[in-house]
């Protein structure tokens, strides 16, 4: 069976509800478009639906001059692209760099999340290195939680809702862990041993398996803005995916050519691989 990029998913602004799209360009950080809005507190600490599940309702759209957010029972919000020269401290892990704060969403957001919250736009992503463990020097991320993207796969996700639904839960779709490319055509669990591969005429790095979180739990509806919580999927990944103190779902990758453009549909050729019965990187 021949491998396929099925789906290609962008997330505007970290932690809101992302959008498919038929073409993608790679950048050295990630998709085009993707994760370079924030949600931060009024330290700079970054805000995500761990802890805020509501922001996974946020419906968002890339404008020509920003960012549109909308929420039902809210008004429409429209950012334009903030002054690079208003930088902020921001924190988003364990990196700590800055970012240009669009002041026109705080009141915003701050009404929806009940605190002082503010929005931030990563004019320059080469200031944010990926996690020396799994990276290069020169390797830079946007906004996501350490790496540019995230691939998963179909196979992997029948897997695993093979064993919910055998367990009486409903199966859980794939936009729970918000990958960014999605794969069909391989096996399940293939993706813990892979490497390297091309995705049409773009070459990636297989860098580490993604232990999953909360988020994963959160069922938004985006029509009501209302989000639910399950104990799946991570009750399952406890039982079946479980490495070190992790539960994994997902890659990470890492760009090799970037500026080229990928879609959906393109072929996927697995270049390297690890030993069968390998781990997760990372785990």
């Amino acid at each position: 069976m021949a491998v396929r990029l099925t789906s290609i998913h962008r997330y505007p602004v970290k932690s809101m509800r992302g959008a498919s799209c038929e073409t993608a360009v790679v950048e050295p950080w990630g998709l085009a478009g993707d994760r370079r809005w924030m949600v931060v507190d009024a330290e700079g600490g970054f805000v995500t639906a761990r802890r805020h599940p509501r922001l996974l309702a946020i419906t968002t759209e890339i404008t020509a001059t920003g960012v549109r957010l909308s929420l039902p029972g809210a008004e429409t919000l429209e950012v334009g692209l903030p002054d690079p020269a208003h930088q902020v401290p921001v924190r988003i892990w364990s990196s700590v760099l800055t970012a240009a704060e669009a002041a026109d969403a705080a009141g915003w957001l701050s009404d929806l999340l009940g605190f002082d919250a503010r929005l931030v736009y990563l004019d320059d992503p080469t200031r944010r290195a990926v996690s020396p463990t799994h990276g290069r020097p020169e390797d830079r991320v946007g906004f996501a939680d350490g790496y540019p993207l995230l691939v998963t796969t179909e196979a992997s996700l029948a897997a695993l809702n093979a064993e919910i639904t055998a367990a009486g839960s409903p199966a859980v779709p794939m936009h729970r862990f918000r990958p960014n490319l999605v794969v069909d055509g391989e096996g399940a669990w293939d993706e813990d041993r892979w490497r390297l591969l091309r995705i049409g005429d773009a070459v990636f790095r297989a860098v580490k398996g993604c232990a999953r979180c909360v988020i994963t739990t959160h069922a938004p509806h985006p029509a009501s803005g209302r989000v639910d919580r399950d104990r799946e999927p991570l009750r399952t990944l406890a039982r079946i995916r479980r490495f070190g103190s992790g539960v994994w779902f997902g890659v990470n990758l890492i760009p090799d050519t970037p500026g080229v453009t990928i879609a959906a549909g393109d072929a996927v050729e697995v270049l390297e691989v690890a030993d069968a019965g390998t781990p997760p990187l990372g785990s």
